[in-house]
């Protein structure tokens, strides 16, 4: 395959474009490389990625229509592998135009890529995101409860993701896949996000903040469990104008406190908890049915979050001494 993979420099396009580089295929990657987290780990994600030569890297904003189109017709991919987004929920109530150029204008550049390169893609495969799911009670999610309650600006730019892709697959014959994903975490992962933050806060010996006091799980997924079935489903070929949006979870979720116990045995310290309140645009829970990803490509997540917390202490630890 020839896959143009956006967000190359990022966690999961940096482990997606890696898998797509050992199997053999072509991968070219696009990505902003902003200053949203340190743009040194991105460029040490690049610096392994550009060590095969069957990757090509081009620093581009996606908004920027033109250049998006002047690349695929270029390189024409027979894959498009979209996950660039401007993540983040807290983020989003200071920065809200950054989400609605990367995640609405980038996206829609995107769409009329694929649109434009007709027959010739067979595949366009997007990140999407659990957040759509809002705040709720009833669990576990499953793809077709309604999701028209985002809890963050993020979350909705994710849901009109959905939506703009439903309308250009409909329209235009584009055959799509959207995967919502459910707390991605692991080696090389994103600093933003709480476990690292923790792990950061223990091993410098400051206070962790727990909001919510800790009355909080996540379906934790580790990246591995994520990029396996993604590859997969990228190599299909489905029907032109399918557009179908699956759950990717470890469909067990953990209760923040214990995955901090678990962190804690995984880097040998302990952590002093800060009890903070709930915080804007969060949810209290999520839990992914992956009955649809199961039935339809075998999904089987494979590392429970003891192994997995394991596997990123043991990379973190030797990231914070080479940076």
């Amino acid at each position: 395959m020839t896959v143009l993979v956006t967000g190359a420099a990022g966690f999961v396009g940096f482990h997606a474009s890696l898998a797509l580089l050992k199997a053999g295929d072509r991968v070219v990657g696009v990505d902003i490389l902003n200053d949203y987290y340190d743009p040194a780990l991105k460029q040490a994600r690049l610096d392994i990625l550009n060590e095969y030569a069957n990757f090509s890297f081009h620093k581009l904003d996606l908004a920027e229509h033109e250049a998006v189109m002047e690349l695929c017709r270029a390189e024409k991919p027979d894959r498009i592998l979209h996950l660039a987004a401007q993540a983040g929920v807290r983020y989003s109530l200071e920065n809200p135009f950054a989400y609605a150029r990367s995640n609405l204008v980038g996206f829609l550049s995107v769409l009329e890529a694929a649109r434009a390169l007709g027959d010739h893609l067979t595949h366009l495969v997007y990140a999407s995101s659990s957040s759509v799911y809002g705040e709720r009670s009833s669990v576990p999610f499953r793809e077709n409860d309604a999701a028209e309650t985002p809890a963050s600006l993020y979350a909705a730019t994710k849901r009109s993701d959905e939506l703009m892709t439903a309308s250009y697959a409909s329209l235009f014959g584009i055959p799509a896949t959207g995967l919502r994903f459910f707390t991605v975490y692991g080696p090389w992962g994103r600093p933003d996000m709480a476990y690292w933050l923790f792990a950061d806060a223990m091993l410098d010996g400051r206070p962790i903040k727990v909001f919510n006091n800790g009355d909080m799980e996540r379906d934790f997924t580790y990246v591995d469990d994520v990029i396996e079935p993604l590859c997969r489903i990228l190599r299909d070929k489905p029907r032109r104008g399918r557009h179908a949006v699956y759950n990717i979870g470890g469909s067990s979720p953990v209760r923040l406190l214990d995955m901090i116990e678990t962190l804690e045995t995984a880097l040998g310290c302990t952590a002093e908890k800060e009890m903070l309140p709930m915080q804007p645009g969060d949810v209290t829970r999520t839990f992914a049915d992956t009955t649809r990803l199961q039935t339809d490509y075998g999904y089987a997540p494979q590392i429970p979050i003891e192994m997995g917390l394991k596997r990123f202490a043991d990379w973190y630890k030797d990231w914070r001494n080479r940076s």
